[in-house]
């Protein structure tokens, strides 16, 4: 197969909003997405997609997935919210969003919870979590190698890919659906 760590490559792992990058001062909406387009333009599959749109950011308003914003403006803990919404609308629904980032809104509200602190925390554990995702996909790719080794035909790329892009599939599968039993936990929690 072609050089999958170019792949790799183009999809800028380490490209995340970072605490000390963000303004101390609230901001209005167009200022939000700005920030969001510049910081993260390059995590984008194709020049059309958009990171952050009006549209987005006032359905996790009305969905309440994080607090209310004051005066029209943002702070920096919605921005970082908006950031952890941006992640996790990867693989969960905006509802599993919701019941995930419900405690922590109310931390922050009721508790003058420091946000940036798990924010912090959760950037640290993505930068372990991709140099992890490298040795796994490079597992991967060689055991995807074997296998197809064993095959005899004649489109061994195209075969070779396809079950890298299967594997990559599954095990993706595998950690979104122990990610939602996760997210269960919290309803049930509330409902005990």
């Amino acid at each position: 197969m072609k050089n999958i760590n170019e792949f790799i490559e183009g999809l800028h792992l380490d490209n995340h909003l970072l605490v000390e990058e963000l303004p101390n001062l609230d901001l209005y909406m167009d200022q939000v997405i700005q920030i969001f387009e510049n910081k993260l333009e390059q995590s984008k599959r194709s020049e059309e997609d958009k990171v952050l749109t009006k549209t987005m950011v006032n359905n996790y308003a009305k969905g309440k997935l994080f607090f209310p914003i004051e005066n029209k403006k943002y702070s920096k803990k919605h921005i970082i919210l908006i950031s952890m919404i941006y992640q996790l609308k990867g693989a969960l629904s905006i509802n599993d969003i919701k019941i995930t980032l419900e405690k922590l809104n109310k931390k922050i509200v009721e508790d003058g919870f420091e946000v940036e602190k798990i924010y912090q925390s959760y950037l640290k554990l993505s930068n372990m979590n991709m140099e992890r995702f490298l040795v796994d996909v490079e597992e991967c790719s060689e055991e995807v190698s074997n296998e197809i080794s064993l095959l005899e035909d004649d489109d061994f790329e195209y075969l070779e890919q396809f079950l890298l892009i299967a594997s990559l599939v599954n095990m993706s599968n595998f950690y979104r659906r122990l990610a939602e039993k996760l997210v269960d936990s919290f309803s049930e929690e509330e409902n005990e």
